[in-house]
């Protein structure tokens, strides 16, 4: 599939959820609209009740698959950068961990999202936080002036990951760390799921074997790699109805790969450091 393409589909697919307050990763009917299960997968994948209730409303939509901010070890006066921030949930977050004498940067390739998150930020009356338009896979951020970058669930939708290694390396200042929440497989996903479309939308089919993901960070020129949580991650919270579709009523998936299909993905947290 084109990379442009995917980055169009992604991209409107993201304005939808935006423009929505839907959660999960793709616009679907079993949680658009579900006010409350933001909140659950949250909780599920990390969270605690006082996180998701000091963020302004809105700005958690339940696209997540882990907790960054609780691994990264923030300190005040740091500059944190967010690959993907959506309606702002994580950075601001950061954003009370370095304090006012720090700087959270967001970057979101959706312009309804940046604009969503402008505004919770406004709500919030966060001073040290801005959000700005641009994709992961070209940073407009300057060489070396982030001590550290976060992530979540979002490297998988880029389809070329590579890319986005090599910025994140690039904007880090030396010594700077990664820590990325993300989905990768545990073995190649059937066919019929790999190359839906819906699936790409929904963090499973961009999502890539868990050596290549961290391989793919070593060839950026970081070091100290390390997955520092790892755990099955449930399809019911990144699936679109589609997936399910098929994993129910497709005669081609046998019933091992149907009754399997979870096994195939799994949520890793990833350290990295910039030498």
């Amino acid at each position: 599939m084109e990379e442009e393409k995917i980055k169009k589909i992604v991209r409107e697919s993201y304005a939808k959820v935006a423009a929505s307050n839907s959660c999960c990763c793709a616009t679907t009917a079993s949680c658009c609209g579900n006010t409350g299960l933001e909140k659950e997968i949250g909780s599920n994948i990390g969270y605690s009740a006082e996180d998701m209730n000091k963020v302004p409303e809105g700005s958690n939509l339940g696209l997540g698959c882990g907790n960054p901010i609780a691994l990264a070890s923030l300190k005040k006066g740091e500059v944190v950068l967010d690959l993907g921030s959506g309606a702002g949930f994580d950075c601001f977050l950061a954003a009370d961990k370095v304090g006012t004498e720090g700087k959270v940067i967001g970057v979101d390739m959706t312009p309804e999202m940046v604009e969503k998150a402008r505004g919770n930020a406004q709500k919030g009356n966060y001073k040290n936080v801005e959000f700005r338009l641009g994709e992961i896979e070209h940073l407009p951020v300057a060489n070396e002036t982030i001590d550290v970058i976060i992530s979540n669930c979002v490297i998988n939708l880029s389809p070329t990951k590579d890319k986005v290694f090599k910025e994140a390396f690039r904007v880090l200042k030396p010594g700077g760390r990664l820590m990325v929440s993300d989905i990768v497989l545990t073995k190649e996903l059937p066919s019929l799921i790999k190359n839906n479309m819906s699936a790409y939308v929904g963090c499973i089919s961009g999502a890539i074997i868990k050596e290549e993901y961290l391989a793919l960070i070593k060839n950026a020129g970081f070091e100290e790699i390390k997955v520092v949580d790892e755990s099955s991650f449930s399809l019911k919270y990144t699936a679109s109805d589609d997936i399910q579709a098929i994993a129910e009523n497709n005669l081609e998936l046998s019933k091992n790969q149907i009754e399997n299909l979870e096994d195939y993905a799994s949520s890793i947290k990833v350290f990295a450091k910039k030498p």
